[in-house]
């Protein structure tokens, strides 16, 4: 496990340092001469490393047994979070998506969006502290149209994960006269090779608010949500259904690309 921290310094002082502080491979800050930005972001980074090296040995003292290593990237927050998913080869990217304020929220929830989008591997959005991440109940919505069929590998990976849980296979109707029935989706789930399902159609304003709304209902401890960036797929695969569950849902949300 990587802890990351991205130090967004004034734009004069922008130069990469390691976790333990300093240059990277021996290179000059800028205004190394006593600039006002290069001193702020020295004292910055100071700041930076005593809060890392608490929260590694929180994360150590939490779970003993898994490698625990922190590192800061200097940049935009979007950027250095990619740069680090790059660098370490990261297989998931764990966000935060609560702020404490208008403004804080909104540049919280921007960047876990585009992390939803951009990111190569899975994104896991978690908006509440949690005692225990037990997963019990987990909501996987579609449409459950023949697209839906590359969503299935992704989806047992996760089931693989959490063999114990109940997938709730829902599907968001805006009327009484949907297309997609009871045999339908369990088809999917058989295809699938899922096993303990509930299936489930919801009439909702909208696939949004019906994901949400049915998550709350039944404490859902996780929604998975396939998200694809490119056109051409059915309209529930854009990723700004995946962008809104993942900051507004009330459980953890868990967002992966579909397979090309």
């Amino acid at each position: 496990m990587t802890l990351l921290h991205v130090l967004e310094a004034p734009e004069s002082a922008t130069a990469n340092f390691s976790a333990y502080g300093g240059p990277v491979n021996g290179s000059e800050m800028p205004n190394s001469g006593g600039g006002m930005d290069a001193l702020f972001t020295i004292k910055l980074m100071e700041v930076t490393k005593r809060r890392m090296a608490a929260l590694k040995e929180e994360a150590q003292g939490l779970a003993p047994g898994v490698s625990v290593q922190d590192t800061v990237e200097v940049s935009r927050i979007g950027d250095g979070i990619l740069a680090a998913v790059e660098k370490h080869g990261t297989d998931l990217v764990v966000m935060g998506a609560q702020g404490h304020g208008a403004m804080e929220g909104f540049f919280v929830g921007s960047n876990t969006e585009r992390m939803i989008r951009l990111a190569p591997c899975p994104v896991l959005t978690i908006k509440h502290q949690q005692a225990r991440f037990e997963v019990r109940n987990m909501v996987f919505p579609s449409d459950f149209t023949e697209e839906s069929a590359t969503a299935t590998e992704g989806l047992r990976r996760v089931v693989a994960a959490f063999p114990n849980a109940t997938v709730h296979l829902l599907h968001i109707v805006s009327d009484a006269n949907s297309a997609t029935g009871q045999q339908h989706i369990q088809a999917f789930a058989e295809r699938a090779g899922l096993s303990n399902v509930v299936i489930e159609i919801v009439k909702a304003a909208s696939t949004t608010s019906g994901i949400e709304q049915y998550a709350q209902q039944i404490q859902a401890d996780l929604v998975v949500v396939p998200t694809h960036a490119r056109s051409g797929l059915s309209r529930f695969f854009e990723t700004s259904i995946a962008e809104t569950v993942a900051t507004n849902a009330f459980p953890p949300v868990l967002t992966y690309h579909l397979q090309a």
